[in-house]
């Protein structure tokens, strides 16, 4: 597995997780996804109230003898995944009540630094059908860096927010479990019992990675977190023990659509974009001295001056610095609180820098 940094697009290694990542690379991994074994401890069948058997978890890769030996199962496969992840990498592993307070508490013990937990809502979870408990509707996600370096990690926040409308994305997530279509079957019956929905997968790795970073999935299943990282112009490298996993897997994503262009797979961020100084608004003819700019609820005119400052209330400073003193507020972004008038309408001036962007071909 040395030649690592030639996989073109995706590979699939039939082995288990910590002798094949030990084997890797140390360093060249920009993002592990990792599904673990729940160790759900289950004692006997889960039966409907009709008495129907509940097609669950009850595989032996699933079973382990007691806590010590998850424990120690867990510290293995994540030692080895923090080996080969770059300084700057990242790290998802997602559970359920059953593990992922001891998975968190061994992250932590191996020196991975916690970014974000996010809480799976499930849109349509299965009924607690004993009755005795609440229903168990949502799944936890850790995300972590390698350690707590202060490195830059990537999080594409510009694309969560275009993707949640416009607003920041919190970190509870409403996604559906995996049915319908998505779902692999054999005979009917589900291919795999933990299948993952791949609009969860398609956040996550839209989110924390970047057009041909390298992600990698110790416990591939049937392939969710290759199919996606395809779809978004990622390479991926899945590990699965299981032959009938992986070959399924591999034909799902042979079925998968190809990656579109590289354009069209990323967010621009505003922070990247170059400085639009307010007075290039007047240099441009976009804005002229005397013209008159208010705030969005016309509380404040402010008169523009020839050097790019504005004046209102015997004040006058700059967009930002005069919006923050009308407001008593310790700070205030200009582009977004000033507006001209056009034809009765208010206009955010963020309108007229993004042209002079459109003008230069910068990211807006």
């Amino acid at each position: 597995m040395g030649g690592l940094h030639h996989i073109s697009s995706g590979k699939i290694v039939l082995g288990d997780c910590v002798d094949v990542m030990n084997g890797l690379e140390a360093g060249s991994v920009d993002m592990v996804f990792a599904d673990p074994p729940y160790n759900l401890q289950l004692a006997g069948d889960l039966r409907r109230p009709d008495n129907s058997l509940v097609d669950g978890v009850n595989s032996d890769w699933d079973k382990f003898t007691d806590f010590a030996a998850y424990d120690r199962f867990t510290s293995d496969w994540l030692t080895a995944a923090r080996r080969v992840l770059k300084d700057d990498g990242s790290l998802w592993v997602i559970g359920s009540y059953h593990n992922i307070f001891r998975v968190g508490s061994i992250l932590q013990n191996l020196g991975f630094w916690i970014l974000n937990d996010i809480v799976w809502r499930k849109a349509n979870p299965m009924p607690n059908f004993r009755g005795t408990r609440f229903t168990n509707a949502h799944e936890t996600l850790i995300w972590c860096a390698k350690d707590n370096a202060k490195r830059h990690v990537t999080f594409n926040y510009a694309a969560m927010k275009e993707l949640n409308e416009g607003l920041q994305m919190r970190s509870d997530w409403h996604i559906p479990l995996c049915t319908g279509g998505e779902r692999l079957k054999n005979d009917g019956l589900k291919a795999h019992p933990t299948q993952k929905p791949e609009a969860l997968l398609y956040r996550v790795i839209l989110a924390t990675t970047n057009h041909d970073d390298l992600v990698l999935d110790p416990f591939f299943g049937t392939g969710t977190t290759g199919a996606v990282a395809k779809r978004l112009g990622r390479r991926y490298l899945g590990i699965e023990r299981d032959h009938e996993y992986a070959e399924m897997a591999e034909k799902r994503i042979a079925r998968t659509p190809p990656a579109s262009a590289a354009e069209l797979l990323s967010t621009p961020s505003k922070r990247t974009a170059p400085r639009v100084p307010f007075g290039a608004l007047l240099e441009r003819g976009l804005l002229s001295a005397g013209d008159i700019l208010f705030d969005p609820k016309r509380r404040w005119q402010a008169q523009v001056h020839a050097d790019g400052s504005l004046a209102c209330d015997r004040k006058r400073g700059s967009i930002h610095k005069l919006g923050a003193s009308l407001q008593g507020a310790p700070s205030c972004n200009g582009w977004t609180f000033w507006h001209y008038d056009m034809e009765g309408k208010l206009v955010s001036i963020d309108v007229l820098r993004q042209k002079l962007r459109d003008e230069m071909g910068a990211p807006g």
